[in-house]
C-alpha cells in the first residue's frame, strides 16, 4: 500500500453499523475509475444493449414487416435474458435493453413508421445532455453526486462541493458524459426527419447508427475520462470527524 493510500484510509470515515462505504483509495481519480468501470457492465453488456436493437433493424431491412421485426427484437433480448438465468449471471443489462425495444415498439406501433422506434432513444440523449449541462453550470455536477458518498462526511455526501478541486474535476468528467448525447442527437435526429418526411430513405442509416453510437461512443468517453483522470492526482481531503480525533 503506498503511503498516499495509507493516509486516504486513516482520514476516512470508518465503516458504521449501517454498512457505510469507506474511502480506501488514494484519490479521488482512481474513485472515479472505479465507480465508471461499475457503470459500463464490459464487453458483455455491450452486446447485451446491441443485439435486440440490431435484430429489429435488420428485420426491417429484410422483411418491411414492422411487427415481425419487433417480435424480432424482443425475441432477441429474452433469448439473451435467458442465457443469464441459465448461467445464473445478472440480468440487468439484458432488462434494460427490453424496456427499450418495448418502448421503441410502442413508438413505432402508435404511428406505423418503423423510424419511430429510435425516437424515444433520441429524446432520452437529448433530455439527458440538458440534465447533465444544467447540473454543470449550477456547479452541482453528476459524477460528483456519484462520487459523493465516498468523500468527506459519510452522513453529509453534497460535502465534496467544499473542495474547488473537486468541483472541477466532476465538471470536466460530467461534461464527457454529454458529448456523446449530443453527438447521437445531431447525427440521428436529422436521419429520423429525413425518413419521417420521406425526404430519404434513411431507416437503415438510423439504425446502424444507433448500435454504433451506442456502447462504442459511451467506451470512448470513458477512455477520455481515463485520460483526464490519468493527468491529475486530487488528494481526498480528510473527514472533519477525523480531523477532531487527532
Amino acid at each position: 500500500m503506498t503511503e498516499q493510500q495509507r493516509d486516504a484510509g486513516e482520514g476516512a470515515p470508518a465503516d458504521d453499523a449501517a454498512g457505510a462505504p469507506k474511502v480506501t483509495e488514494g484519490t479521488v481519480e482512481a474513485l472515479v475509475r472505479a465507480q465508471l468501470a461499475k457503470a459500463l457492465g464490459g464487453k458483455r453488456g455491450m452486446v447485451e444493449a446491441a443485439v435486440p436493437t440490431l435484430t429489429f433493424t435488420i428485420s426491417y431491412i429484410i422483411s418491411s414487416e414492422l411487427r415481425l421485426s419487433i417480435y424480432a427484437g424482443v425475441a432477441a433480448a429474452l433469448l439473451l435474458g435467458a442465457v443469464r438465468l441459465v448461467q445464473r449471471s445478472s440480468v440487468q443489462y439484458v432488462i434494460t435493453s427490453l424496456l427499450g425495444i418495448g418502448i421503441a415498439a410502442l413508438f413505432a406501433m402508435r404511428s406505423g413508421n418503423a423510424a419511430d422506434a429510435f425516437l424515444p432513444g433520441i429524446y432520452y440523449n437529448a433530455i439527458y445532455a440538458v440534465v447533465l449541462s444544467i447540473s454543470v453550470l449550477v456547479r452541482w455536477p453528476a459524477i460528483g453526486l456519484m462520487i459523493g458518498p465516498f468523500i468527506g462526511h459519510k452522513e453529509d455526501f453534497t460535502s465534496w462541493r467544499a473542495d474547488p478541486a473537486v468541483v472541477r474535476l466532476a465538471s470536466r468528467l460530467t461534461w464527457l458524459l454529454v458529448l456523446p448525447c449530443v453527438i447521437r442527437v445531431l447525427v440521428q435526429y436529422p436521419l429520423w426527419l429525413a425518413d419521417h418526411y420521406e425526404w430519404a430513405d434513411t431507416f437503415a442509416l438510423l439504425g446502424f447508427s444507433k448500435v454504433a453510437m451506442g456502447w462504442p461512443l459511451q467506451v470512448a468517453a470513458f477512455a477520455a475520462m481515463v485520460w483526464v483522470l490519468a493527468r491529475g492526482r486530487t488528494p481526498l481531503a480528510d473527514a472533519p470527524d477525523s480531523r477532531e480525533q487527532d
